[in-house]
């Protein structure tokens, strides 16, 4: 599939990595339809977009009837890239001086909703549409935590989740010229990491045989490739520099 011209629904796409796919892609020629939670987090991604072919959506991925209506508004889907995502990180259980806390009901479901429920309501949607067309890509952004990580219980649930409703849709959905494919990334230098104290991030990078962190513009390359490459389909591509948690 040609980039150019086709119709990209982003989701996250106010800041981060979301915002990096979505100016990348129109850079490229796409129409692209960014999304996120309110109109003050895709500020920074209208302040910074010189295009024409950019539309702008406010939209909760956790909640059905936003979703519906957000894509009930777009022409045309082609691509969309399931980005939105949150972390609540903690431990299961922490004793500590006698004292036990545990993680939260309301983190543990709050990843869920969004990292999980969020891929399957917008990808439903975006399917729907495709199938009615002309065909398309669906692409998840997982992570690396997906196979169990330290303190993201909560996380590597949803990602391990996202990546087996990968393989699902791209067996369900190929007879209608759908592709579905994740990407994992590992640690990427978003400003969320790029915030953390210098010795944490020492020892972060400490853990990737490249010794770096990778940069947003890697994991867009990977986004790109996806959408080109026609025979990608029901895989979950690690970007991440080998790192393994």
């Amino acid at each position: 599939m040609y980039i150019k011209d086709k119709h990209c629904v982003v989701t996250g796409a106010g800041r981060g990595l979301g915002k990096q796919i979505a100016l990348d892609l129109a850079k490229q020629g796409a129409i692209v339809h960014a999304c996120d939670i309110s109109d003050e987090a895709m500020q920074s991604l209208k302040d910074d977009s010189n295009s024409t072919s950019m539309t702008f959506h406010v939209c909760n991925v956790t909640d059905e009837a936003s979703v519906k209506a957000m894509f009930a508004e777009l022409p045309k889907v082609d691509v969309l890239v399931n980005n939105a995502g949150i972390t609540r990180d903690g431990l299961l259980v922490r004793v500590k001086n006698g004292t036990t806390t545990m993680m939260s009901l309301e983190d543990f479901q709050n990843v869920i909703n969004v990292n999980l429920t969020g891929v399957f309501l917008c990808s439903r949607a975006a399917a729907a549409k495709m199938a009615e067309s002309d065909g398309g890509v669906i692409i998840n952004i997982s992570s690396v935590s997906r196979a169990g990580n330290f303190g993201q219980t909560n996380y590597s649930a949803a990602k391990a989740g996202v990546d087996a409703m990968t393989v699902t849709w791209s067996k369900e959905l190929a007879k209608y010229h759908i592709r579905c494919v994740a990407i994992a990334p590992g640690y990427i230098n978003t400003e969320m990491v790029a915030a953390i104290k210098p010795e944490a991030l020492e020892r972060i990078t400490a853990q990737v045989p490249l010794k770096r962190l990778g940069e947003m513009h890697e994991i867009s390359k990977t986004v790109s490739f996806i959408i080109e490459n026609d025979f990608v389909n029901g895989k979950t591509l690690e970007i991440d520099g080998g790192l393994r948690v």
